[in-house]
């Protein structure tokens, strides 16, 4: 009986090692990117930015992506999750250049003390260090902004002539619409009752009573209902930035001639999308371009955003997965349209 036991002992070890084994083959296949990757360090408004310079594995690139983020800390590779649009960076013959936000990741600085214009002076001055660069393919210039880079992406390029082209992913208009829109799909999704809907949405209506005045956090602490409340940090990020729209600077930004292409998710509870494709298209007409995607805020399938362990296994073994189908290749062919067409 021991002989048994010991040898059923057995047979579940080999079989947890036999798919171990074949989850970090898979793992060490899925995360093998057709690019190459190296550090760098970029002067910042600031301080230093740490960040990375990706680049095709041959040949030489014909243009660079620079990223943009979106909300939060930010780092320069998201975790390894920015690699499927590095690799379709390369695909198309581009280098991407990506940092992390100040205060993460090495780099200098506090992103909670930026406003969109600062955010804006910091990508242009990342853009004028690879400028500069001898060893920085430079010929052809791409912003990539996802979310709240909507609010940062016109301000640079009305400011400079070198910008080529612009991919807008899942970008907003309005701060305040954009909140609401949030709060409302996400209490949707919940399945809120009557009563916490509407409990919520007076909390949120004296939020925003209180950044219009530019309440103090220690005020906000005191008034609001919330069981998860704004850092003091937080409180005064979103206080400085809480009325941007991107309206005027869109408007702006189009007396430059460039390629505008918007990728949206159809599930984006985050985003007004459908707001944001109405506004770039009387803005910028003929030049954009807009790809929907069956995906979520991020263009993650909507699984993985909703189901917290399906997404970390798939971002851990095969994180070309993650992304609604098709956003990466249609990512890849705007670039190389943008390359081969005129400067």
């Amino acid at each position: 009986m021991q002989h048994k036991k010991r040898q059923r002992i057995l047979t579940v070890l080999v079989s947890l090692l036999t798919v171990t084994a074949v989850l970090v083959g898979v793992g060490l296949v899925g995360n093998s990117y057709r690019f190459e990757l190296r550090a760098v360090t970029i002067p910042g408004p600031d301080g230093d930015l740490v960040g990375v310079l990706t680049l095709p594995p041959e040949g030489t690139a014909r243009g660079l992506v620079v990223m943009v983020h979106g909300d939060g800390p930010v780092e320069a590779t998201q975790g390894g999750l920015y690699s499927p649009w590095f690799e379709g960076a390369a695909d198309a013959g581009y280098a991407t250049l990506s940092w992390s936000k100040p205060g993460v990741g090495g780099s200098e600085g506090d992103w909670l003390s930026q406003s969109m214009q600062d955010r804006a002076s910091e990508v242009s001055a990342a853009v004028d260090w690879a400028q500069g660069r001898d060893d920085v393919p430079t010929g052809t210039i791409v912003l990539w902004g996802a979310s709240q880079a909507g609010w940062v992406l016109p301000k640079v390029t009305q400011e400079r002539d070198d910008i080529d082209g612009v991919v807008a992913v899942g970008t907003a208009i309005s701060w305040l619409r954009q909140g609401r829109f949030n709060l409302l799909a996400e209490l949707e999704h919940d399945g809120a009752d009557a009563r916490g809907r509407a409990r919520a949405l007076a909390d949120s209506d004296q939020t925003r009573v209180l950044l219009g005045r530019g309440a103090s956090y220690e005020e906000y602490l005191a008034t609001t209902a919330s069981t998860d409340p704004m850092t003091e940090a937080r409180w005064g990020f979103v206080r400085q930035n809480v009325d941007s729209d991107a309206t005027d600077d869109l408007v702006a930004s189009a007396s430059r001639a460039i390629p505008v292409h918007l990728i949206v998710g159809t599930h984006d509870r985050n985003v007004d999308v459908a707001e944001t494709e109405e506004t770039y298209r009387s803005i910028f007409g003929s030049r954009l371009s807009v790809t929907r995607v069956d995906g979520a805020h991020s263009l993650a399938r909507p699984v993985m955003e909703d189901d917290e362990l399906v997404g970390l296994v798939t971002g851990t073994v095969w994180p070309r997965a993650l992304l609604a189908p098709g956003a990466v290749d249609d990512y890849s062919a705007f670039l190389s349209r943008v390359a081969e067409g005129p400067r």
